[in-house]
């Protein structure tokens, strides 16, 4: 997503060092997939008021703030499938420009897909604590890209990818939610709506603590560079 033109550099080889990370992506993208075929594309499959205010699938008022949750779910369907693709050091150093044009539409996409999270918290049916759980989640989800695309625009490249990781984790909350939400153990705990509640905070709290744990620990020096330095 760097505006300023460089050479593209050589790339390297796809060493076995290299297949853990690639495996990392695919397994995102793949449940990512997954996650828009089973809860995205019924609504654009089944485009009626019955299918959009469905309890099972969503909220009793759906079908009147379709606008705010197409936007939603269609921009965030586009964030969570580009993403991953930008994490991929060899399709970077190959496609510099297709990766900075794709980072574009990603930032682009969290925007949006805040806007329609906004609409959604500010008319749900839900109650406040919902409403305002989904607010902070987009409140999270725009400072995080903000945050990425602005290192980038001031050519902090290091920076720009620890915050591009961030906003993915943040992206990646609409799949996490309903891991959290749907499946077992967690969805035989406490009634629906209380366990809603809590889920949508911890479906991106959580996981964002872990990355900046990791983070902070990869800037750690290791011993040995330590025993260097004081040499």
């Amino acid at each position: 997503m760097s505006t300023s033109a460089h050479p593209v550099a050589p790339v390297p080889p796809f060493t076995s060092r290299r297949w853990p990370k690639a495996l990392a992506l695919g397994a995102v993208l793949f449940v990512a997939a997954a996650f828009v075929f089973k809860y995205v594309f019924h609504y654009y499959l089944h485009y009626n008021e019955a299918a959009f205010n469905d309890p099972a699938a969503g909220a009793a008022n759906y079908w009147r703030m379709r606008g705010w949750l197409l936007l939603h779910i269609s921009s965030g369907m586009t964030a969570a499938l580009i993403g991953p693709w930008q994490f991929s050091q060899r399709l970077r150093k190959r496609y510099l420009q297709l990766h900075r044009l794709s980072g574009r539409v990603y930032v682009i996409a969290v925007m949006c897909g805040c806007v329609g999270a906004l609409g959604l918290a500010i008319g749900t049916t839900f109650g406040k604590a919902w409403g305002f759980g989904v607010a902070m989640l987009a409140f999270a989800w725009f400072t995080t890209t903000s945050m990425a695309y602005y290192a980038v625009r001031q050519r902090q490249i290091q920076i720009h990818r620890e915050w591009m990781v961030r906003s993915y984790v943040v992206t990646f909350a609409f799949v996490t939610f309903r891991i959290f939400n749907d499946y077992p153990p967690m969805k035989n705990w406490l009634p629906d709506a209380d366990r809603a509640n809590v889920m949508i905070w911890a479906c991106w709290a959580l996981p964002l603590l872990v990355t900046e744990v990791i983070l902070q620990l990869k800037r750690m020096p290791r011993p040995q560079n330590l025993a260097v330095r004081e040499k």
